[in-house]
């Protein structure tokens, strides 16, 4: 159908496959970058916003919609929200035992997300793989890797918009025998390693492979490593920044450093 979302298609692909932990994490992964409309009581003020609280049965939840017109039939009326990504609703909720109403009522994929879930969640996107440390002694073609995973980093890179110029996976070999695989960020900004790293943490564990298997590194353009990684490795592509939208205004959650905050 036109009019599905990718978060109806990936509930879809759960409901149908329950034993399918690949079909269960796709859809965490993509509840996690949706953007999503948070059911309020009022108009935010500043990063302060209070959402609606429903209580059902043995928990409480907050309501989301993946689309601002779902939201709006469930209300019956315009109603006040705030436009959030899925993690950020997530780790606002940290510690709050609320869970999250999903299209509740207007979508086939509504469903209840118990807090149990969303702490699992927030602790899921808090995987980074380890940033490498050792030096390198060989590079290979990477080899082995599931095609999952790789379709997982490319859609997940193109994210990180403005972040690095381009990324490599490769194979490789430490000095001192160990071996694995890295994925080298070249020419990344300032300050942009953690969110880097976390973005790559996310495509491993949401494609049912442990962060530990694949290692971080950050490398200038003008390092000898970069071209060595040109030479064999799989090459990323991020978007250049100015392909993203300009922020014309602070909306709550518009700065992922200070997050909005429940009231």
């Amino acid at each position: 159908m036109s009019d599905q979302t990718p978060l109806d298609i990936a509930q879809a692909a759960m409901e149908a496959a329950p034993s399918d932990d690949a079909a269960r994490l796709k859809f965490y992964e993509r509840l996690s970058d949706s953007e999503l409309f948070l059911l309020l009581t009022k108009e935010a003020e500043g990063d302060q916003i209070n959402p609606e609280i429903f209580d059902l049965g043995d928990a409480s939840f907050v309501l989301v919609f993946d689309r601002e017109e779902r939201l709006t039939q469930f209300v019956g009326k315009a109603a006040p929200y705030a436009a959030l990504s899925g993690r950020v609703i997530a780790n606002m909720l940290v510690g709050q035992g609320f869970g999250l109403g999903v299209n509740l009522e207007v979508a086939p994929s509504q469903m209840l997300v118990p807090p149990e879930a969303v702490s699992w969640l927030t602790e899921t996107l808090a995987h980074a793989p380890d940033e490498v440390e050792a030096r390198a002694e060989e590079l290979y073609a990477p080899k082995g890797l599931p095609e999952e995973l790789l379709t997982s980093l490319d859609a997940k890179l193109a994210t990180t918009a403005g972040l690095a110029q381009n990324a490599y996976l490769v194979a490789v070999r430490y000095e001192g025998g160990a071996t694995g695989h890295m994925l080298g960020f070249v020419g990344t900004v300032v300050g942009a390693e953690n969110a880097l790293a976390k973005a790559a943490g996310e495509a491993l564990t949401f494609s049912g492979i442990e962060a530990g298997s694949i290692d971080v590194g950050f490398f200038l353009t003008t390092d000898p490593m970069a071209a060595a990684m040109s030479k064999v490795g799989l090459r990323f592509e991020l978007p250049k920044l100015e392909t993203r939208e300009k922020i014309v205004r602070a909306a709550p959650g518009s700065d992922p450093e200070k997050p909005p905050k429940l009231r």
